[in-house]
């Protein structure tokens, strides 16, 4: 039976005609939202902001490349507030559409006549960043016809032509940068209930050779110790145990000594902050943990095993109780207040920013006043925000109140209202008066 929301798809030709409309109208709104964006870009120019003169000052920042207007550093916040995402998320959308506009002109006109899809423009927008001017017309210009036809790597090989034939000595710049850009991640953020991450990263070849190896020599050992597991799953297992046998090593050069000796070690200590509840560790009923550091929950006999693991160092801290109120008549935030804080709100606290607040500032939601006329020292006026929120806070008509222990009401220059809850974002007007 045909959903009612499908109007006249009785037959498969209709069907498929209607999704085809659909997908049209989709690339027209989001086409309208990169025109927004370019749109919020002209009204945020360097001359809408003045240099401060206290250090901190709201800047302009040249978003996109070499010949694309500059624009208030701030500006995305209130753009991103709007949208539902956050200010990164909405600086690259400004960037891409000041790119496109200002440097892929031919592309630009392309994507609006709905002859290439935005997503490629805006990854051809984002190659084409740290090109001169006259590099990113040459892409334009050769690209703009068959944009919509080509595959990524073609995009990316003819950018690289372009910068190798108009900025060579940019070109070995960016060779040795690559060289720099090496990564390895393990992504502790996405830990989900069944305690697994994902690993990725670049390497080296050569360091790439040396670790498959390792790795494919180690799963093979397990196998032949009568282990039952997949390959897949001992060649994970093989990389935890490779890990663990290095944090036992210590390689550092001694007097009497040859460089690179190695010596057994105690294993460095890597610490998990773990949250149970009394339901939680009792062992009649099964649970879940918090763990601090990654925001991710797992099962409590995922912690179980971790702690039943006889090199594992386990410490039991005493439970802070996060609604009692802490105070002090001093500027300066006690460790124990600014821990209290960023046990009750993980992340900072601007809308749809998810910097873990480990990592961010202390603010005085009002303002501290030695004098005793301003905000206090103490839980109640104090949240977690990362140093640009922050700036922004202190020298922009961004404002916000503390609700509740872990709920903050946000106010855009513009009258959006937002509130912020334990990470995570809502609107409270949907649109901004006037």
């Amino acid at each position: 039976m045909a959903s009612p929301e499908l109007p006249d798809c009785g037959s498969p030709a209709a069907v498929l005609a209607f999704a085809q409309q659909r997908r049209a109208d989709a690339h027209a709104a989001e086409v309208d939202v990169l025109r927004a964006a370019l749109a919020w870009a002209d009204l945020h120019p360097a001359e809408s902001i003045e240099p401060g003169p206290v250090f901190g000052w709201e800047l302009v920042v040249p978003f996109a490349g070499e010949g694309a207007p500059e624009v208030a550093e701030f500006a995305p916040m209130e753009l991103g507030a709007a949208l539902g995402i956050s200010t990164d998320s909405a600086r690259g959308l400004m960037t891409d559409a000041l790119e496109l506009a200002h440097r892929l002109k031919r592309t630009w006109a392309l994507v609006q006549a709905g002859k290439v899809p935005l997503w490629k423009a805006r990854r051809l927008a984002q190659l084409t960043h740290n090109l001169s001017l006259d590099g990113a017309a040459y892409v334009d210009g050769q690209l703009a016809a068959v944009a919509g036809k080509v595959g990524l790597v073609t995009l990316a090989r003819l950018v690289d032509e372009a910068q190798a034939m108009f900025d060579p000595d940019a070109a070995e710049k960016a060779r040795l940068v690559a060289a720099e850009s090496r990564r390895f991640n393990v992504h502790t953020a996405g830990a989900n209930h069944d305690g697994t991450i994902h690993v990725e990263g670049d390497l080296d070849l050569a360091d790439a050779l040396d670790l498959e190896a390792a790795i494919a020599q180690r799963a093979e050992e397990l196998r032949q110790l009568g282990s039952i597991e997949s390959l897949d799953v001992r060649r994970s297992i093989a990389a935890g145990e490779i890990a663990r046998r290095c944090l036992g090593l210590d390689l550092t050069t001694e007097a009497g000594t040859s460089p690179g000796t190695a010596s057994a070690v105690k294993p460095r200590r890597v610490v998990i902050h773990v949250h149970l509840s009394d339901a939680a560790i009792s062992r009649d009923e099964a649970g879940i943990a918090h763990i601090d550091d990654t925001r991710s929950v797992v099962s409590t006999e995922q912690v179980r095993e971790w702690a039943g693991n006889p090199d594992t160092d386990v410490i039991i801290k005493p439970v802070i109780d996060l609604e009692q109120h802490h105070h002090t008549d001093a500027y300066v935030v006690p460790d124990r207040t600014a821990e209290d804080v960023r046990l009750t709100q993980p992340t900072c606290a601007f809308p749809w920013c998810d910097r873990p607040a480990k990592r961010c500032d202390t603010d005085h939601v009002t303002a501290h006043d030695q004098t005793g006329t301003g905000g206090p020292t103490c839980s109640c006026n104090l949240a977690p925000l990362c140093r640009r929120h922050h700036r922004a806070k202190t020298h922009t008509a961004w404002t916000y109140d503390k609700t509740d222990t872990a709920s903050y009401l946000w106010r855009s220059p513009h009258g959006l209202h937002l509130v912020k809850h334990r990470g995570e974002t809502r609107l409270v007007t949907a649109h901004p008066p006037g």
